[in-house]
């Protein structure tokens, strides 16, 4: 389905316009800031081949899906802001892996694993951190493939990771 530029940006403006709690767009430089992070990626809308409105069944607020040539998609979801896939790349396959995150997702699972970890010292951590690290590995690798610039998080998650190996070891 051929879409035009126009057609894009009124959509994106229109749902950014509501949603701006968890979205901004720099129509100029073409980029997406979500809030939630303050991370911002690339909007590549040149390479959109289509995209979806789509109503959430849980919160029936709509949300949008974007299709690109190279065959990734993107969502804009609130709460969420930008949703991608995660990738499994470097973690292999992942059980409890959901099928789209976003950045905010990863936030969640890094608290938890901090509380696990620096909360309760005196306690041997948990085997479901070492879980929600590699979920959190899947979620950086997912955010990184759309753009966004994650090498902060990923120092973050591996001090948490020393930090479970040491305490594990």
């Amino acid at each position: 389905m051929a879409v035009s530029a126009i057609e894009i940006h009124t959509k994106i403006r229109e749902w950014v316009q509501k949603h701006s709690q968890v979205l901004l767009y720099d129509e100029e430089n073409s980029t997406l800031l979500d809030v939630a992070s303050g991370k911002t990626a690339p909007f590549p809308w040149r390479d959109i081949t289509g995209f979806e409105e789509k109503i959430h069944p849980e919160t029936k607020d709509n949300y949008l899906v974007f299709l690109f040539e190279n065959g990734k998609q993107i969502a804009l979801v609130d709460p969420g802001g930008v949703a991608f896939s995660p990738s499994e790349t470097n973690t292999g396959p992942l059980r409890e892996l959901p099928r789209v995150v976003c950045l905010r997702d990863f936030h969640t699972l890094k608290q938890r694993i901090d509380h696990y970890l620096f909360g309760h010292r005196d306690e041997p951590p948990p085997k479901e951190a070492l879980d929600l690290i590699m979920i959190c590995i899947a979620i950086l690798d997912g955010a990184r493939a759309i753009g966004f610039e994650v090498d902060d998080l990923e120092s973050e998650l591996d001090k948490s990771l020393r930090e479970l190996e040491v305490r594990t070891s």
